[in-house]
């Protein structure tokens, strides 16, 4: 698959359906979004660590936790007592607690990322860009789906890419907004190495989870003319 990695934003899927969709996504893809909204950092509420329980019931894929919240260190604890996986944090809000948190979920062995807003630069990360798994560039403000895509925070990606070449880092580089048919184009040439693929990208574009994911992989080929065979 060209090292490409999908991971379905859960908040977008069919809830009428969750198990079947994912049962049929855990066959396909390498890891899981999880969207945990706190009202406050953004005024919309989303999915729970209890969200997160009932995952764990259907699927042994990883979990990738994406905190939206103001204050990371409450919602770090409950997500290391689940073991999920990924917990990724914004920079944003973590001034005089990334190093503990980032130690705290080390320690518990899981992976920690942060997560650029699509206005925050690079420069804000570099104090522990040599200690974190992965970085997520947001495309789109946080908070809500279907926002306008942001093209400009596509110039970060290549940056990061540049960054982890030169000093050898092993960090993963994630992007989180809006990846569809319309600008797979423009993200595939900045180079992520995960899409994070919501309800325009997948879970909207048919009735039927197989039907969907058959889309947008062909979506993604038709206007890439990348191969993921």
């Amino acid at each position: 698959m060209n090292n490409i990695q999908f991971s379905p934003s859960l908040m977008t899927m069919n809830l009428n359906q969750f198990g079947e969709e994912l049962k049929f996504l855990s066959t396909k893809v390498d890891s899981f979004h999880i969207d945990i909204m706190d009202g406050h950092y953004v005024k919309n509420l989303s999915l729970s660590p209890w969200f997160i329980q009932e995952v764990r019931k259907v699927t042994s894929l990883p979990l990738s936790a994406h905190l939206m919240v103001e204050d990371p260190a409450f919602w770090v604890n409950q997500l290391i007592n689940l073991k999920c996986e990924w917990i990724c944090m914004h920079i944003e809000v973590l001034n005089g607690i990334a190093f503990r948190l980032i130690d705290q979920i080390h320690e518990a062995g899981l992976k920690a990322g942060v997560v650029l807003n699509p206005e925050t630069p690079v420069s804000t990360i570099l104090p522990v860009i040599d200690l974190v798994d992965k970085i997520t560039i947001m495309t789109v403000d946080p908070g809500f789906a279907g926002q306008r895509f942001i093209e400009e925070a596509l110039s970060k990606i290549v940056d990061l890419k540049e960054i982890r070449s030169e000093h050898h880092y092993d960090y993963l580089i994630e992007m989180d907004g809006s990846s569809n048919r319309r600008n797979f184009p423009r993200i595939a040439e900045a180079g992520p190495d995960i899409y994070i693929v919501g309800r325009s990208g997948l879970f909207g574009l048919t009735n039927n989870i197989e039907m969907s994911w058959g889309k947008m992989t062909q979506d993604f080929q038709d206007s890439t003319g990348l191969n993921l065979s």
